[in-house]
Protein backbone atom coordinates (compact mmCIF):
# COMPACT_ATOMS: atom_id res chain seq x y z
CA UNK A 1 0.00 0.00 0.00
CA UNK A 2 3.03 2.27 0.13
CA UNK A 3 2.31 3.20 3.76
CA UNK A 4 4.30 2.92 6.94
CA UNK A 5 3.32 -0.32 8.74
CA UNK A 6 1.47 0.14 12.01
CA UNK A 7 3.77 -2.21 13.89
CA UNK A 8 7.50 -2.12 13.25
CA UNK A 9 9.31 -4.99 11.54
CA UNK A 10 12.15 -6.90 13.19
CA UNK A 11 15.69 -6.47 11.82
CA UNK A 12 15.86 -9.84 10.04
CA UNK A 13 12.65 -9.08 8.10
CA UNK A 14 13.98 -5.66 7.07
CA UNK A 15 17.30 -7.18 5.95
CA UNK A 16 15.49 -9.87 3.93
CA UNK A 17 13.38 -7.16 2.27
CA UNK A 18 16.49 -5.09 1.39
CA UNK A 19 18.29 -8.12 -0.03
CA UNK A 20 15.26 -8.82 -2.23
CA UNK A 21 15.44 -5.25 -3.53
CA UNK A 22 19.20 -5.48 -4.08
CA UNK A 23 19.04 -8.60 -6.29
CA UNK A 24 16.78 -6.61 -8.66
CA UNK A 25 19.73 -4.29 -9.50
CA UNK A 26 21.85 -5.29 -12.50
CA UNK A 27 25.17 -5.08 -10.64
CA UNK A 28 24.00 -8.04 -8.52
CA UNK A 29 22.90 -10.26 -11.46
CA UNK A 30 24.98 -13.47 -11.64
CA UNK A 31 25.59 -13.24 -15.40
CA UNK A 32 25.87 -9.45 -15.64
CA UNK A 33 28.30 -8.02 -18.20
CA UNK A 34 28.89 -4.31 -17.65
CA UNK A 35 30.64 -2.19 -20.28
CA UNK A 36 29.52 1.29 -19.19
CA UNK A 37 31.22 3.89 -17.01
CA UNK A 38 28.81 3.38 -14.09
CA UNK A 39 28.14 -0.26 -13.45
CA UNK A 40 27.74 -0.36 -9.67
CA UNK A 41 31.19 -1.83 -9.13
CA UNK A 42 32.44 -1.60 -5.53
CA UNK A 43 36.04 -2.41 -4.57
CA UNK A 44 35.39 -3.02 -0.88
CA UNK A 45 33.12 -5.76 0.40
CA UNK A 46 32.65 -3.76 3.60
CA UNK A 47 31.30 -0.79 1.62
CA UNK A 48 29.00 -3.10 -0.38
CA UNK A 49 27.59 -4.64 2.81
CA UNK A 50 27.17 -1.19 4.41
CA UNK A 51 24.86 -0.24 1.53
CA UNK A 52 23.14 -3.66 1.31
CA UNK A 53 24.60 -3.85 -2.23
CA UNK A 54 22.21 -1.11 -3.37
CA UNK A 55 24.96 0.71 -5.26
CA UNK A 56 23.27 2.51 -8.18
CA UNK A 57 21.78 5.37 -6.16
CA UNK A 58 18.45 6.91 -7.09
CA UNK A 59 17.08 8.73 -10.11
CA UNK A 60 18.53 9.37 -13.55
CA UNK A 61 20.65 12.23 -14.84
CA UNK A 62 17.57 14.35 -15.59
CA UNK A 63 15.32 13.61 -12.62
CA UNK A 64 16.05 12.42 -9.08
CA UNK A 65 12.63 10.72 -8.93
CA UNK A 66 12.91 8.89 -12.28
CA UNK A 67 13.09 5.09 -12.51
CA UNK A 68 16.49 3.65 -13.48
CA UNK A 69 15.98 0.54 -15.71
CA UNK A 70 19.17 -1.25 -14.64
CA UNK A 71 18.45 -0.51 -10.97
CA UNK A 72 14.89 -1.72 -10.46
CA UNK A 73 15.48 -2.47 -6.78
CA UNK A 74 17.00 0.93 -5.99
CA UNK A 75 14.22 2.64 -7.95
CA UNK A 76 11.58 0.71 -6.01
CA UNK A 77 13.37 1.65 -2.76
CA UNK A 78 13.17 5.31 -3.76
CA UNK A 79 9.47 5.17 -4.65
CA UNK A 80 8.59 3.27 -1.48
CA UNK A 81 10.59 5.63 0.75
CA UNK A 82 8.87 8.72 -0.67
CA UNK A 83 5.47 7.03 -0.25
CA UNK A 84 6.14 5.94 3.35
CA UNK A 85 7.53 9.38 4.29
CA UNK A 86 4.43 11.05 2.80
CA UNK A 87 2.27 8.80 4.98
CA UNK A 88 4.23 9.81 8.10
CA UNK A 89 3.99 13.54 7.28
CA UNK A 90 0.21 13.13 7.07
CA UNK A 91 0.25 11.21 10.35
CA UNK A 92 2.28 14.03 11.96
CA UNK A 93 -0.41 16.59 11.13
CA UNK A 94 -0.19 17.89 7.54
CA UNK A 95 -3.07 15.80 6.24
CA UNK A 96 -3.60 17.50 2.88
CA UNK A 97 0.03 17.22 1.69
CA UNK A 98 -0.02 15.64 -1.79
CA UNK A 99 3.62 14.97 -2.67
CA UNK A 100 7.13 14.74 -1.22
CA UNK A 101 10.54 13.30 -1.99
CA UNK A 102 13.70 12.57 -0.03
CA UNK A 103 16.68 14.53 -1.28
CA UNK A 104 20.28 13.60 -0.30
CA UNK A 105 21.13 17.09 0.95
CA UNK A 106 20.59 18.70 4.33
CA UNK A 107 17.96 21.40 4.88
CA UNK A 108 19.98 24.42 3.68
CA UNK A 109 20.84 23.04 0.24
CA UNK A 110 17.31 21.63 -0.12
CA UNK A 111 15.93 25.15 0.42
CA UNK A 112 18.38 26.38 -2.24
CA UNK A 113 16.95 23.81 -4.67
CA UNK A 114 13.44 25.17 -4.03
CA UNK A 115 14.57 28.76 -4.68
CA UNK A 116 16.35 27.77 -7.91
CA UNK A 117 13.17 26.06 -9.13
CA UNK A 118 11.15 29.23 -8.48
CA UNK A 119 13.67 31.27 -10.51
CA UNK A 120 12.22 29.86 -13.75
CA UNK A 121 8.70 30.83 -12.71
CA UNK A 122 9.67 34.37 -11.66
CA UNK A 123 12.60 35.50 -13.88
CA UNK A 124 12.38 39.15 -12.76
CA UNK A 125 12.52 38.37 -9.06
CA UNK A 126 15.73 39.07 -7.11
CA UNK A 127 14.54 39.41 -3.49
CA UNK A 128 13.48 36.90 -0.82
CA UNK A 129 11.46 38.21 2.14
CA UNK A 130 12.90 36.55 5.26
CA UNK A 131 11.67 37.08 8.82
CA UNK A 132 14.94 36.98 10.73
CA UNK A 133 16.16 33.77 12.36
CA UNK A 134 19.80 33.60 13.40
CA UNK A 135 20.82 30.33 11.82
CA UNK A 136 23.47 30.46 9.11
CA UNK A 137 22.40 27.67 6.76
CA UNK A 138 18.90 29.02 6.04
CA UNK A 139 20.39 32.48 5.39
CA UNK A 140 23.11 31.09 3.13
CA UNK A 141 20.56 28.99 1.23
CA UNK A 142 19.22 32.24 -0.29
CA UNK A 143 22.68 33.67 -1.03
CA UNK A 144 23.84 30.42 -2.67
CA UNK A 145 20.78 30.47 -4.94
CA UNK A 146 21.80 33.97 -6.07
CA UNK A 147 19.06 36.01 -4.39
CA UNK A 148 19.12 39.00 -2.08
CA UNK A 149 17.62 38.33 1.36
CA UNK A 150 15.41 41.11 2.71
CA UNK A 151 15.68 40.71 6.47
CA UNK A 152 12.51 41.49 8.42
CA UNK A 153 13.31 42.14 12.08
CA UNK A 154 11.09 40.40 14.63
CA UNK A 155 8.88 42.22 17.12
CA UNK A 156 9.15 41.64 20.87
CA UNK A 157 5.88 40.57 22.48
CA UNK A 158 6.52 39.85 26.16
CA UNK A 159 9.56 37.56 26.05
CA UNK A 160 8.74 36.22 22.58
CA UNK A 161 10.13 37.34 19.23
CA UNK A 162 7.33 37.17 16.65
CA UNK A 163 6.78 37.90 12.95
CA UNK A 164 6.35 41.56 12.04
CA UNK A 165 3.49 41.15 9.56
CA UNK A 166 3.13 44.90 8.91
CA UNK A 167 6.83 45.12 7.99
CA UNK A 168 6.49 42.13 5.63
CA UNK A 169 3.55 43.66 3.79
CA UNK A 170 5.16 47.12 3.68
CA UNK A 171 8.32 45.62 2.13
CA UNK A 172 6.29 43.76 -0.51
CA UNK A 173 4.60 47.02 -1.50
CA UNK A 174 7.92 48.90 -1.54
CA UNK A 175 9.79 46.33 -3.66
CA UNK A 176 6.90 45.27 -5.88
CA UNK A 177 5.44 41.75 -5.75
CA UNK A 178 6.85 40.80 -9.17
CA UNK A 179 10.40 41.47 -7.89
CA UNK A 180 10.03 39.10 -4.93
CA UNK A 181 10.87 35.43 -5.48
CA UNK A 182 9.11 34.24 -2.33
CA UNK A 183 8.56 34.64 1.38
CA UNK A 184 10.91 32.32 3.30
CA UNK A 185 9.37 31.57 6.71
CA UNK A 186 10.38 29.33 9.62
CA UNK A 187 8.56 27.03 12.04
CA UNK A 188 11.07 25.25 14.32
CA UNK A 189 13.52 27.66 15.96
CA UNK A 190 15.43 28.49 19.15
CA UNK A 191 13.48 30.31 21.87
CA UNK A 192 12.77 33.14 22.55
CA UNK A 193 12.01 33.30 18.81
CA UNK A 194 8.83 31.39 18.10
CA UNK A 195 7.42 29.92 14.85
CA UNK A 196 6.42 32.51 12.28
CA UNK A 197 2.78 33.53 11.95
CA UNK A 198 2.34 31.05 9.10
CA UNK A 199 -1.39 31.49 8.56
CA UNK A 200 -1.12 35.27 8.21
CA UNK A 201 1.98 35.01 5.99
CA UNK A 202 0.23 32.43 3.80
CA UNK A 203 -2.73 34.82 3.34
CA UNK A 204 -0.36 37.70 2.43
CA UNK A 205 1.40 35.45 -0.12
CA UNK A 206 -1.95 34.44 -1.60
CA UNK A 207 -3.17 38.06 -1.82
CA UNK A 208 0.00 39.27 -3.58
CA UNK A 209 0.52 36.06 -5.63
CA UNK A 210 3.96 35.44 -4.12
CA UNK A 211 5.32 31.90 -3.52
CA UNK A 212 5.87 30.78 0.07
CA UNK A 213 8.64 28.37 1.14
CA UNK A 214 8.69 27.13 4.75
CA UNK A 215 11.82 26.03 6.60
CA UNK A 216 10.38 23.28 8.81
CA UNK A 217 13.83 21.96 9.80
CA UNK A 218 12.87 19.97 12.91
CA UNK A 219 9.15 20.67 12.89
CA UNK A 220 7.81 17.21 11.94
CA UNK A 221 8.23 16.14 15.57
CA UNK A 222 5.99 19.01 16.73
CA UNK A 223 2.21 18.78 16.27
CA UNK A 224 2.06 22.58 16.68
CA UNK A 225 4.51 23.25 13.82
CA UNK A 226 2.73 20.77 11.56
CA UNK A 227 -0.65 22.31 12.44
CA UNK A 228 0.66 25.74 11.42
CA UNK A 229 1.67 24.38 8.00
CA UNK A 230 -1.68 22.64 7.56
CA UNK A 231 -3.58 25.80 8.49
CA UNK A 232 -1.36 28.02 6.33
CA UNK A 233 -2.09 25.84 3.30
CA UNK A 234 -5.82 25.83 4.12
CA UNK A 235 -6.29 29.59 4.41
CA UNK A 236 -3.54 30.86 2.09
CA UNK A 237 -0.48 29.79 0.12
CA UNK A 238 2.39 27.44 0.98
CA UNK A 239 4.30 26.11 -2.04
CA UNK A 240 6.79 23.82 -0.29
CA UNK A 241 8.02 22.97 3.19
CA UNK A 242 11.43 21.45 3.89
CA UNK A 243 12.45 19.28 6.86
CA UNK A 244 15.59 17.49 7.97
CA UNK A 245 15.81 13.70 8.13
CA UNK A 246 18.31 13.51 11.01
CA UNK A 247 16.46 15.93 13.31
CA UNK A 248 13.03 14.35 12.83
CA UNK A 249 13.78 10.65 12.27
CA UNK A 250 17.06 10.07 14.13
CA UNK A 251 19.17 9.02 11.13
CA UNK A 252 22.66 10.25 10.12
CA UNK A 253 22.97 13.80 8.75
CA UNK A 254 22.72 14.17 4.98
CA UNK A 255 19.10 14.13 3.89
CA UNK A 256 15.92 16.21 3.85
CA UNK A 257 12.31 15.96 2.72
CA UNK A 258 10.81 18.49 0.32
CA UNK A 259 7.01 18.37 0.51
CA UNK A 260 4.09 20.39 -0.77
CA UNK A 261 0.44 20.63 -1.75
CA UNK A 262 0.88 20.91 -5.53
CA UNK A 263 2.27 17.68 -6.97
CA UNK A 264 3.45 19.25 -10.24
CA UNK A 265 5.54 21.88 -8.40
CA UNK A 266 7.20 19.24 -6.18
CA UNK A 267 8.00 17.25 -9.35
CA UNK A 268 9.55 20.40 -10.85
CA UNK A 269 11.85 20.67 -7.83
CA UNK A 270 12.90 17.02 -8.15
CA UNK A 271 13.69 17.55 -11.86
CA UNK A 272 15.83 20.56 -10.97
CA UNK A 273 18.27 18.29 -9.07
CA UNK A 274 21.19 17.65 -11.47
CA UNK A 275 22.23 14.04 -11.95
CA UNK A 276 21.63 10.91 -9.92
CA UNK A 277 21.79 10.93 -6.14
CA UNK A 278 22.94 8.86 -3.19
CA UNK A 279 20.39 6.35 -1.95
CA UNK A 280 21.83 6.37 1.59
CA UNK A 281 19.43 8.93 3.13
CA UNK A 282 16.43 7.15 1.56
CA UNK A 283 17.70 3.79 2.76
CA UNK A 284 18.33 5.08 6.30
CA UNK A 285 14.90 6.63 6.74
CA UNK A 286 13.08 3.65 5.20
CA UNK A 287 14.88 1.20 7.53
CA UNK A 288 14.08 3.46 10.50
CA UNK A 289 10.38 3.85 9.70
CA UNK A 290 9.95 0.13 8.96
CA UNK A 291 11.54 -0.70 12.32
CA UNK A 292 9.44 1.85 14.23
CA UNK A 293 6.13 1.55 12.45
CA UNK A 294 3.50 4.24 12.94
CA UNK A 295 2.91 3.09 16.52
CA UNK A 296 6.62 3.43 17.35
CA UNK A 297 6.90 6.89 15.78
CA UNK A 298 3.73 8.09 17.54
CA UNK A 299 5.20 6.86 20.83
CA UNK A 300 8.38 8.88 20.22
CA UNK A 301 6.31 12.00 19.47
CA UNK A 302 4.29 11.51 22.66
CA UNK A 303 7.43 10.99 24.78
CA UNK A 304 9.03 14.12 23.30
CA UNK A 305 6.01 16.21 24.26
CA UNK A 306 6.03 14.79 27.79
CA UNK A 307 9.75 15.51 28.14
CA UNK A 308 9.17 19.10 26.99
CA UNK A 309 6.74 19.62 29.88
CA UNK A 310 9.17 17.99 32.31
CA UNK A 311 12.15 20.02 31.08
CA UNK A 312 10.09 23.20 31.25
CA UNK A 313 8.96 22.67 34.86
CA UNK A 314 12.37 21.55 36.12
CA UNK A 315 14.27 24.31 34.33
CA UNK A 316 11.87 26.86 35.86
CA UNK A 317 12.66 25.53 39.36
CA UNK A 318 16.39 25.74 38.69
CA UNK A 319 16.06 29.27 37.30
CA UNK A 320 14.15 30.41 40.40
CA UNK A 321 16.87 28.96 42.66
CA UNK A 322 19.49 31.08 40.88
CA UNK A 323 17.46 34.31 40.77
CA UNK A 324 16.86 33.82 37.04
CA UNK A 325 13.65 33.03 35.19
CA UNK A 326 12.42 30.73 32.48
CA UNK A 327 11.45 33.04 29.64
CA UNK A 328 7.76 32.91 28.79
CA UNK A 329 7.63 31.51 25.23
CA UNK A 330 4.36 29.53 25.01
CA UNK A 331 4.34 29.57 21.18
CA UNK A 332 7.62 27.61 20.94
CA UNK A 333 6.83 23.88 21.33
CA UNK A 334 10.40 22.51 21.25
CA UNK A 335 12.93 25.04 22.59
CA UNK A 336 13.15 26.81 25.98
CA UNK A 337 15.25 29.74 27.20
CA UNK A 338 16.44 30.68 30.70
CA UNK A 339 17.69 34.19 31.46
CA UNK A 340 21.33 34.72 32.51
CA UNK A 341 21.01 38.27 33.82
CA UNK A 342 22.94 37.77 37.07
CA UNK A 343 25.70 36.00 35.17
CA UNK A 344 25.88 38.74 32.56
CA UNK A 345 26.30 41.32 35.33
CA UNK A 346 29.27 39.39 36.78
CA UNK A 347 31.53 39.92 33.75
CA UNK A 348 31.39 40.23 29.96
CA UNK A 349 32.91 36.79 29.46
CA UNK A 350 30.87 34.95 32.08
CA UNK A 351 28.03 33.96 29.73
CA UNK A 352 30.26 32.43 27.07
CA UNK A 353 32.36 30.81 29.82
CA UNK A 354 29.22 29.01 31.03
CA UNK A 355 28.80 27.55 27.55
CA UNK A 356 32.38 26.28 27.61
CA UNK A 357 31.90 24.77 31.06
CA UNK A 358 28.80 22.89 29.96
CA UNK A 359 30.50 21.59 26.82
CA UNK A 360 33.54 20.31 28.75
CA UNK A 361 31.09 18.56 31.09
CA UNK A 362 29.63 16.70 28.08
CA UNK A 363 26.43 18.75 27.81
CA UNK A 364 25.78 19.08 24.08
CA UNK A 365 23.11 21.14 22.36
CA UNK A 366 22.69 23.79 25.06
CA UNK A 367 23.36 27.28 23.63
CA UNK A 368 24.37 30.31 25.65
CA UNK A 369 23.53 33.61 23.98
CA UNK A 370 25.31 36.76 25.22
CA UNK A 371 23.99 40.26 24.62
CA UNK A 372 25.32 42.36 21.78
CA UNK A 373 27.39 39.87 19.78
CA UNK A 374 27.94 40.91 16.14
CA UNK A 375 28.40 38.47 13.26
CA UNK A 376 28.93 38.98 9.55
CA UNK A 377 27.52 36.29 7.24
CA UNK A 378 28.17 36.70 3.49
CA UNK A 379 28.73 40.47 3.89
CA UNK A 380 25.53 40.91 5.92
CA UNK A 381 26.11 42.12 9.49
CA UNK A 382 23.76 40.92 12.22
CA UNK A 383 23.68 42.72 15.57
CA UNK A 384 22.84 40.53 18.55
CA UNK A 385 23.55 37.45 16.45
CA UNK A 386 22.05 34.18 17.77
CA UNK A 387 19.35 36.09 19.67
CA UNK A 388 17.27 36.80 16.50
CA UNK A 389 17.10 40.49 17.41
CA UNK A 390 19.40 43.54 17.45
CA UNK A 391 19.03 44.10 21.18
CA UNK A 392 17.24 41.35 23.08
CA UNK A 393 16.79 42.48 26.73
CA UNK A 394 18.95 39.78 28.38
CA UNK A 395 21.51 37.05 27.86
CA UNK A 396 20.05 33.55 28.05
CA UNK A 397 20.61 29.81 27.73
CA UNK A 398 18.72 27.50 25.33
CA UNK A 399 17.71 23.89 25.87
CA UNK A 400 15.43 21.83 23.65
CA UNK A 401 13.25 18.78 24.01
CA UNK A 402 13.78 17.03 20.68
CA UNK A 403 12.66 13.59 19.53
CA UNK A 404 14.49 10.77 21.29
CA UNK A 405 15.33 12.77 24.43
CA UNK A 406 15.15 10.78 27.68
CA UNK A 407 14.42 11.77 31.29
CA UNK A 408 18.03 10.90 32.14
CA UNK A 409 19.25 13.49 29.60
CA UNK A 410 17.14 16.19 31.27
CA UNK A 411 18.17 15.20 34.81
CA UNK A 412 21.89 15.07 34.04
CA UNK A 413 21.75 18.40 32.16
CA UNK A 414 19.98 20.14 35.06
CA UNK A 415 22.40 18.71 37.60
CA UNK A 416 25.45 19.88 35.64
CA UNK A 417 23.95 23.29 34.88
CA UNK A 418 23.12 23.78 38.56
CA UNK A 419 26.69 22.90 39.52
CA UNK A 420 28.15 25.33 36.96
CA UNK A 421 25.92 28.19 38.14
CA UNK A 422 26.82 27.50 41.78
CA UNK A 423 30.50 27.68 40.83
CA UNK A 424 29.92 31.12 39.30
CA UNK A 425 28.03 32.33 42.37
CA UNK A 426 30.76 31.07 44.69
CA UNK A 427 33.48 32.80 42.66
CA UNK A 428 31.44 36.01 42.51
CA UNK A 429 30.94 35.89 46.29
CA UNK A 430 34.67 35.38 46.89
CA UNK A 431 35.52 38.23 44.55
CA UNK A 432 33.04 40.49 46.34
CA UNK A 433 34.58 39.59 49.72
CA UNK A 434 38.09 40.32 48.43
CA UNK A 435 36.92 43.68 47.07
CA UNK A 436 35.23 44.51 50.38
CA UNK A 437 38.43 43.66 52.32
CA UNK A 438 40.50 45.75 49.90
CA UNK A 439 38.10 48.69 50.31
CA UNK A 440 38.21 48.34 54.13
CA UNK A 441 42.03 48.24 54.12
CA UNK A 442 42.16 51.31 51.90
CA UNK A 443 39.77 53.18 54.24
CA UNK A 444 41.90 52.23 57.29
CA UNK A 445 45.05 53.46 55.61
CA UNK A 446 43.35 56.81 54.82
CA UNK A 447 42.30 57.20 58.48
CA UNK A 448 45.85 56.43 59.68
CA UNK A 449 47.25 59.03 57.29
Amino acid sequence: KGKCPEDGWDESTIELFLHELAIMDSNNFLGNCGVGEREGRVASGLVARRHYRLIHGIGRSGDISAVQPKAAGSSLLNKLTNSVVLDVIKLAGVRTVTSCFVVPMATGMSLTLCFLTLRHKRPKAKYIIWPRIDQKSCFKSMITAGFEPVVIENVLEGDELRTDLKAVEAKIKALGAENILCVHSTTSCFAPRVPDRLEELAVICSNYDIPHIVNNAYGVQSSKCMHLIQQGARVGRIDAFVQSLDKNFMVPVGGAIIAGFNESFIQEISKMYPGRASASPSLDVLITLLSLGTSGYKKLLKERKEMFSYLSSELKKLADNHNERLLDTPHNPISLAMSLKTLDETSDAAVTQLGSMLFTRQVSGARVVPCGSVQTVNNYTFKGFMSHANDYPCAYLNAASAIGIKKQDVDVFLKRLDKCLKTFRKEAKQEKSINEISDANAATEQLED
